[in-house]
């Protein structure tokens, strides 16, 4: 019989004042940094800005936001995709500047900006549009967002925290059903086949990745599933998720197939206590990259300390991966509502690895986890 689907309400939909709220925000963010406006492209924050997601194309979509309130929030968007951007939610919100194939998007967009001003553009603007503006508009000059608004999408109010729960839901409902099939004599591309099934029948819309790293494979931390056939005595690194409702779901755990030797369950045990350790250590106030220090501290006095290879962890929303991120040097202190992974590892080049990953809140009182399915090494067949 197959699994029962997560049950969930559909979540309360964005409303054009949400939108409205979002950009006026977005304004004053870049007011105090001391910006001329905001420039966004097709990508995550026009997704959370608007509620529009075109596909990006040679042809120039832009969000323009005045920091200085010169005008309303300005969509300028292709003649021809107009009506779609008159269909989103946020588009009440928004006053639409269409252009003609034939004319120039730049000279449509110029009259919008100050012609020596300085503006935050999304990280993925194409180049030829952003060269495109500075031809236009030789006195501008430009920042990435990531760098100057790096709290824009960070902090999540309580319908996003309701979106990113369930999508932590499913993914650990597809974990309680992916360690009851036969991992032994299979593809890696097999099982994460069925994660992928799994997560779609939970309730996600789209499945962005699902990580099987069996054995020797295991030791690559973002190893696509392939062909290996998974053996007894393998460790395998699960690592899935997607988007549900538009929000994302992102976790891993490792299983072992059949009884672990004394030194996989130990690694495993260090992995498992430096992600316990980081957890903990999550509270409003304190810097990013404690986060990343705890953990790695853990990791470093078992021994292992060179073989963790990458940042604790990372943002999460509209996209899997987005700022605050648990690194060295990241000073941004944690304040309620952001969402992050924890997830160190440990990965023994030639031989097998270990990831525990789950998604974070933080919350006046410390932190509270999205994923709560047992973390203990599991034995599978």
């Amino acid at each position: 019989m197959p699994p029962a689907p997560v049950t969930s309400d559909a979540p309360t939909p964005f409303t054009a004042d949400v939108y409205r709220e979002r950009m006026a925000r977005a304004a004053q963010s870049a007011a105090d940094a001391g910006l001329d406006g905001v420039l966004v492209a097709p990508g995550p924050d026009l997704v959370h800005l608007t509620g529009y997601r075109p596909v990006a194309t040679e042809r120039l979509t832009l969000l323009v936001l005045s920091a200085k309130q010169e005008h309303e929030p300005v969509l300028v968007v292709p003649t021809l995709e107009a009506p779609d951007a008159e269909q989103a939610v946020g588009a009440p919100a928004l006053t639409l500047r269409d252009w003609t194939d034939g004319k120039s998007p730049y000279e449509a967009t110029a009259p919008l900006l100050a012609a020596d001003g300085r503006f935050g553009v999304s990280d993925n603007t194409w180049a030829m549009h952003l060269l495109g503006l500075q031809k236009a508009l030789p006195g501008t000059s430009y920042v990435s967002l990531t760098e100057a608004l790096p709290m824009l999408r960070a902090v999540k109010d309580a319908a996003e925290l309701a979106r990113l729960e369930a999508a932590g839901a499913a993914a650990d409902a597809t974990y309680e059903e992916i360690v009851k099939v036969r991992f032994s004599g299979r593809r890696e591309s097999e099982v994460a086949a069925e994660l992928a099934h799994l997560l779609t029948q939970f309730g996600h819309e789209q499945v962005d990745f699902t990580v099987v790293g069996s054995g020797p494979n295991g030791a690559n931390p973002h190893h696509e599933a392939g062909l290996r056939v998974i053996e007894e005595g393998d460790m395998v690194v699960l690592d899935f998720g997607g988007l549900m409702h538009g929000y994302g779901s992102d976790t891993s755990r490792t299983v072992h197939v059949g009884p672990p030797t004394a030194e996989e369950q130990r690694v495993h045990d260090v992995v498992r206590e430096a992600q316990q350790a980081a957890f903990e250590a999550v509270r409003p106030g304190i810097a990013c990259q404690e986060v990343d220090r705890v953990a790695r501290a853990v990791i470093t006095g078992a021994g292992y300390g060179e073989r963790f290879i990458h940042r604790t962890g990372h943002g999460i929303g509209v996209t899997t991966h987005e700022p605050p991120y648990m690194v060295e040097g990241e000073r941004q202190p944690l304040v309620p509502g952001m969402c992050f992974s924890i997830e160190p590892g440990i990965y023994l080049p030639g031989r097998f690895g270990v990831r525990i990953e789950d998604i974070v809140t933080v919350t006046e009182a410390g932190g509270r986890r999205l994923n709560t399915t047992a973390r203990e090494l599991a034995v599978v067949g």
